[in-house]
């Protein structure tokens, strides 16, 4: 146990993602738990999400905990959402709290939201000291919280809860979600396409396969075109698709998607046969990378030079309070091409060179 900042209690713990999940064999399929509201609720958006894994042959069993206008305090009182929790060895707990709740002062989330959201952090891990935490970063309102301030905007409102959802990253070391950041950018890029209800706060089901969309690019770090649209347009999922990947794919690193992820990229080139690894794991008190030709390193990023061509096995060993484990990736170089042989051009022979038989 660690101490943190206001005296609360976070467990120090080692996270399992798979970076590229994708290419990897499943045995059984990830578990994933929605915690939150009608933000989450609306439109079936933890089914809408499974569904465009599924399309893409995730397996994966997806259920939430989500009552409408519910804070982490009132998520506390909530017998049944901690009997969730207890349920399933989660891979992942994806967490959400009401729409203004993370938009106030950091005295506020402090006294208000921390003590509450740790009980339901503590609870997580206490299940399953593996699982991801995912923190669910929402949007403002169409146009801002006019009773929060009368001048507000939804560009003031959207910035104040990405404070917020910053500030419990910084404090539990929990990568984001950033859906209030692709908000932004369908708004700002794809004006027609309506996101909000009459009420101008919840998603219509674009807004929610967005939602979806945003999900599925962010645990599996790859994007969901090609995927399952619903009843949506083609034309329309496609473009709320690509926002979803570019926006998450763009912002890695600033949301902390990488925690408890490892790459791995290679080329051949004229100056030999390279690796680029690199070990994307916090709290790991040791990491070794053995590259599959005799040779290891124990540093987080490496860049190995392979002797000559062939495919290598890339095994990564982690271990942190969640165990030790090994993570393999395949790297395949291919033989050189052999120097084509010159031709040796041969006298042409014209008619007058012609020998009379």
């Amino acid at each position: 146990m660690c101490k943190l900042k206001n005296g609360f209690i976070k467990s120090i713990i080692g996270l399992f993602c798979l970076s590229s999940f994708t290419s990897i064999a499943q045995s059984n399929p990830m578990n994933v738990l929605f915690i939150g509201n009608s933000y989450t609720h609306m439109n079936e958006m933890p089914k809408l999400f499974e569904q465009i894994a599924v399309s893409k042959k995730i397996k994966i069993n997806v259920e939430m905990s989500a009552k409408s206008n519910h804070t982490f305090k009132m998520h506390c009182n909530r017998p049944e959402m901690f009997e969730t929790i207890k349920s399933k060895k989660w891979d992942y707990v994806v967490i959400q709290g009401f729409s203004r709740e993370l938009s106030h002062d950091y005295q506020t989330i402090d006294t208000a939201s921390i003590p509450y959201f740790n009980k339901i952090v503590d609870s997580v891990y206490a299940n399953n000291p593996c699982t991801n935490i995912l923190l669910y970063m929402t949007w403002g309102y169409e146009d801002g919280c006019k009773s929060c301030y009368d001048d507000d905007t939804f560009l003031k409102m959207s910035d104040r809860i990405k404070n917020g959802y910053q500030y419990l990253s910084n404090i539990y070391n929990l990568p984001i979600v950033p859906v209030g950041d692709v908000y932004k950018y369908v708004r700002e890029n794809h004006p027609t396409i309506d996101l909000y209800r009459e009420d101008k706060q919840h998603p219509t089901l674009n807004g929610s396969y967005l939602i979806a969309s945003t999900f599925y690019s962010a645990i599996f770090k790859s994007s969901p075109i090609n995927s399952f649209v619903s009843t949506l347009t083609p034309t329309i999922a496609e473009t709320l698709q690509r926002s979803a990947y570019n926006v998450v794919n763009n912002s890695l690193d600033v949301y902390k998607l990488r925690n408890n992820t490892l790459d791995v990229s290679y080329e051949q080139t004229k100056a030999g046969y390279f690796a680029y690894c690199k070990a994307f794991y916090p709290n790991a008190t040791s990491l070794k990378w053995d590259f599959g030709d005799g040779t290891n390193s124990t540093d987080r990023n490496v860049v190995h030079k392979y002797k000559k061509y062939g495919t290598y096995n890339v095994k990564l060993v982690v271990e942190d309070a969640c165990g030790i484990r090994e993570i393999n990736r395949k790297v395949t170089f291919k033989a050189p091409k052999a120097p084509e042989k010159k031709k040796t051009s041969q006298p042409k022979t014209t008619s007058k060179n012609k020998k009379k038989i």
